[in-house]
């Protein structure tokens, strides 16, 4: 170990001695501010066989007068005499590079027998196809852009080292292409909902982070201290209330797509600070939300994959498909075998909960019960797009009863591949029967639940201005793209996820 990591210095030195030599011959790629770049490498390549399929029979090696300038990252390199190959990774892809010294002259081959693997080059000349078959840019002119200090994993085992991978994202979307994949993807994905929903009349709007009170959702918020006004503050959990109040305010459709902060653990499904997406539409109700829901991830998987159907982990899933649409209750019933209806009081529901060994809280009234039956015996089994639909009013503060049956609320979750999607609401517009659920909130918050919400009375004082009637939804959209790019875990789909300090 010792040995090698002593070649590796060695190799890092003679890197630093080849800079200091270009910089003192006037070469210093450092002072060179701009390339111009025609076109990427994956272009080129569609160009060339575009213009050889219509050419017919061309020539071995034949110029068909496609002119490049490239640039990218030199991936390979291999120094034959008085001609070399490499290979220049960009955006899109990658292509081979033909340099002889005859086409540079003597200087210009020096300098690229000189460069690196992993040094940003720019290449000037024509594509062909070599007599081996390969698509390549046949060298008139290469430039050094950038020097690398620093060594590149080796090339066939790549970036294996998860931790790594994650702290060294930059050197991750180099060596493994199926990563960039992932992220060009994640882009396209956000794109495509703004694009649906902007078509359906929403309003794509931004909200506060830093808020005095982080409501809108059962968690623990981050909190920080603002010195300019010498007060705390938390990181928003959620960006519900504040998107409420502009419906209060009369933009009817609103959305925002940005990053909320939970002060939780971290897990394959789980980083503290990730990205939600949540919409209000003033006149509708949570079978508003259903449909849109549903006509939305059809659209996005249709746009972003060219078909419906996804697999994920082996598991298809059909977006196609009308989404099954089952009560809370009924869930229950149909996977735990307990009639929830035949549950009278909390008793009851205790004395189930220890016959199938569910740990509950002191707290805990029989709608909570209910939840932790579900999470136990149904959460895991609801594979494809489903609609759970009617939770208990004591885990819903924010969402409108049901006029028939008021221990239970106008509330649905969306599953797939077992996993909560989306949580979407009647809202509740009533600003008394707020404060009561407000003032409960606050109890559990006094009995000891971390997760509780407190009293927002600048919200309640929206409401008492008036909300229209309104349909509301948050969606995770990294779980979101776990699934349409077959993502073992959430951190394979943050740039830059959460980890813990390598100094501790």
């Amino acid at each position: 170990m010792a040995e090698q990591t002593q070649d590796i210095n060695q190799l890092l030195k003679v890197r630093r001695e080849k800079l200091a030599e270009l910089q003192a011959s006037g070469n210093d790629p450092y002072q060179i501010t701009k390339y111009d770049v025609t076109c990427h490498t994956a272009d080129a390549r569609a160009e060339y066989e575009e213009k050889e399929q219509a050419a017919g029979e061309i020539e071995e090696g034949a110029d068909l007068g496609i002119h490049v300038s490239i640039a990218g990252r030199l991936m390979s390199k291999r120094v034959m005499g008085k001609a070399s190959f490499g290979n220049v990774q960009d955006l899109k892809g990658n292509i081979q590079i033909y340099v002889t010294r005859d086409e540079l002259g003597e200087d210009s081959y020096k300098l690229f027998k000189r460069m690196d693997i992993g040094d940003i080059v720019g290449i000037k000349g024509y594509v062909f196809r070599t007599k081996m078959g390969e698509i390549s840019v046949h060298c008139k002119e290469v430039t050094l852009l950038s020097k690398s200090l620093q060594i590149l994993p080796e090339k066939y085992h790549g970036l294996t080292n998860v931790d790594m991978r994650y702290r060294q994202r930059y050197v991750d979307l180099i060596m493994n292409p199926d990563v960039k994949d992932t992220f060009v993807k994640r882009s396209k994905i956000i794109s495509t909902i703004r694009k649906y929903l902007d078509s359906q009349g929403f309003m794509e709007v931004e909200t506060p982070m830093l808020v005095a009170n982080a409501g809108g959702a059962a968690a623990r918020p981050f909190e920080t201290h603002f010195n300019a006004l010498d007060e705390d503050l938390k990181l928003r959990i959620s960006l519900e209330l504040y998107l409420k109040r502009l419906i209060v305010g009369g933009m009817e459709r609103v959305y925002e797509i940005g990053r909320v902060f939970r002060n939780e653990g971290l897990d394959t499904r789980h980083n503290p600070e990730f990205t939600l997406m949540e919409l209000y539409q003033a006149y509708t109700d949570y079978n508003g939300m259903m449909d849109l829901t549903e006509n939305l991830y059809r659209y996005v998987a249709q746009e972003v994959l060219g078909m419906t159907k996804i697999t994920y982990n082996g598991i298809e899933m059909d977006l196609g498909k009308p989404f099954e649409r089952l009560t809370m209750v009924d869930a229950v019933k149909k996977y735990a075998g307990i009639d929830w209806n035949e549950v009278k009081d909390l008793e009851q529901a205790k004395a189930l909960a220890d016959e199938h060994h569910l740990e509950y809280e002191p707290h805990h009234k029989k709608g909570n019960i209910l939840n932790l039956f579900f999470e136990a015996y149904v959460e895991d089994k609801l594979l494809q797009p489903t609609f759970i639909m009617d939770h208990p009013i004591e885990i819903s503060p924010l969402t409108k009863k049901k006029p028939d049956n008021p221990e239970y609320v106008e509330r649905f979750e969306m599953f797939m591949n077992g996993w909560e999607m989306c949580n979407a609401y009647s809202e509740l517009n009533d600003p008394i029967d707020q404060r009561e659920r407000f003032a409960q909130q606050d109890a559990n918050a006094a009995a000891g639940d971390d997760e509780a919400e407190h009293t927002d009375e600048d919200f309640l004082n929206a409401l008492e201005i008036g909300m229209p009637p309104t349909g509301g939804i948050g969606y995770g959209i990294d779980r979101l793209v776990m699934l349409m790019t077959d993502s073992p875990a959430i951190r394979d789909v943050l740039l830059f996820p959460t980890l813990k300090s390598t100094s501790k």
